[in-house]
């Protein structure tokens, strides 16, 4: 309803062009802005993003909703827009989540990032051959991704501690969890 590029793309094409909304375009204007302080507040400290946001943020925040509000009784029930300002207006409290905490992102794109590969997988998993062998793939897969969370290189890590984890005293198994591994050192390899 707003995507003017895909529109042209379409049109170049000889296919069939959708309407465009003047109200999507300007949802899209709204909330693009927000994006922009997003990207100028990228990298800083939670606290820093949660001062810009609360001073700039903020604003534009209840300005789109006061804005959605007006626009919404304008449109049909079943129109889609209609649908997606409903959505939105719902979940408003979630949505504003971001303005009193720096550390929450806009966007959730880095949460669906993370579950990619869970869904690419998600047919491959399906043939584990048994429920014993589908809980032990996942809790190799919280393994890994728990490492990869912890900034180690989980095909590193695991090597490491397969290799070393059968002489390794059970009291201490903590150090061989991602957050406390420290690899081994060229002579501890060799000494071993």
């Amino acid at each position: 309803m707003a995507d003017v590029a895909a529109d042209a793309r379409r049109k170049a094409q000889g296919k069939t062009t959708s309407v465009i909304s003047p109200l999507a375009l300007e949802a899209v204007r709204r909330i693009d802005a927000l994006f922009d302080i997003e990207r100028a507040i990228n990298g800083h400290s939670a606290e820093e993003r949660r001062a810009v946001r609360q001073e700039h943020s903020a604003p534009l925040v209840a300005d789109l909703q006061r804005w959605l509000r007006e626009q919404r009784p304008k449109l049909s029930r079943g129109n889609d827009l209609a649908k997606a300002m409903d959505y939105m207006l719902k979940r408003w409290p979630a949505f504003t989540r971001f303005l009193d905490d720096g550390r929450i992102c806009l966007s959730n794109n880095a949460a669906e990032r993370a579950l990619r590969g869970i869904a690419l997988g998600r047919k491959s998993w399906l043939f584990a051959g048994s429920d014993r062998g589908g809980q032990r793939a996942a809790a190799m897969y919280s393994l890994i991704v728990t490492a990869k969370m912890n900034n180690v290189d989980p095909q590193a890590w695991l090597a490491d501690v397969l290799a070393r984890i059968a002489e390794h005293k059970a009291h201490r198994i903590d150090e061989l969890l991602p957050w406390n591994w420290q690899p081994r050192s060229t002579s501890q390899r060799q000494a071993a």
